[in-house]
Order: structure tokens, then C-alpha cells, then sequence
């Protein structure tokens, strides 16, 4: 069984103690994402002037806006990978049926030499045959 874990992150100059099924190391890295969106916040002219509860409301629409962009680009590129896949399916097919044909020309082939050795057998008989008939009928 996955058990909880905590960690002590800084967020804002405050530490905080964060409990979930996440490594440490992430639950660091989402406080670090947070410490960077404040970040650039603060380097906005004006920004230290507006009501705390307007500073935080600003921060989760600048955080639900990276989560909608990364969701919608996650799409993108799953919609992206699905056509790739259809492809490589189609590439596929046609190689093993390509793979076919060329089987059944190389049988065709193998056929058609077999046959042709035989076609040049029989005109080399028949090619002695006539010259002992017309050899055989010049003696009379």
C-alpha cells in the first residue's frame, strides 16, 4: 500500500508542511513552481499595491491558465501521436503486402525459369532431332 508523506517546502518566504502520496522531491517542485509564479508577479510594476486577496486570485488564474494550455498542448500531441500511429499502421500494411508480392513474383520467377529451362531443353532436342533427320535424309 502507497503510504502518505510529507514535506517541508517554502512558499512565499513561509514554510509549509505538504502531506501527499508524492515523493518529496515533487511536492519541492510544485512549492519551487509556485516561488517562480510569484516571482514573476512581483517583478510586475503596480503588483505590490493590489489586495492580497486580488494577488491570489491572479495567481490561480496564471496557474490555471498553464494548466489549460498544458492540457490543451497534451492533446495536441496525443492527437498528433494517433495520427503517427495510423500511419505507421498503414506503413506496416503495406510492407507486409508488398512483402507478399514480392514472394509470390520470386515463385513466379523460380516457375518461370524452371519453365524456361525446360522450353530450351526441348528446343536443343528438337534442334537435334532435325539435324539427324536432315542429316539422315542427305544420305539417301
Amino acid at each position: 500500500m502507497i503510504s502518505e508523506k510529507s514535506a517541508k517546502v517554502l512558499i512565499g518566504g513561509k514554510v509549509y508542511t505538504l502531506s501527499g502520496y508524492e515523493e518529496e522531491e515533487y511536492l519541492q517542485k510544485v512549492a519551487n513552481y509556485i516561488n517562480a509564479k510569484l516571482d514573476e508577479f512581483a517583478a510586475i510594476d503596480g503588483y505590490k499595491r493590489i489586495p492580497a486577496d486580488m494577488k491570489a486570485t491572479l495567481l490561480e488564474l496564471n496557474i490555471a491558465d498553464d494548466y489549460f494550455k498544458a492540457k490543451t498542448l497534451i492533446e495536441s500531441l496525443e492527437a498528433d501521436l494517433e495520427i503517427r500511429d495510423k500511419e505507421i499502421y498503414d506503413l506496416k500494411h503495406d510492407l507486409i503486402s508488398a512483402q507478399l508480392k514480392v514472394e509470390s513474383m520470386e515463385e513466379t520467377l523460380k516457375k518461370l525459369e524452371s519453365e524456361n529451362k525446360e522450353l530450351i531443353l526441348n528446343k536443343t532436342r528438337l534442334e537435334a532431332s532435325l539435324a539427324d533427320a536432315l542429316l539422315g535424309s542427305d544420305s539417301f
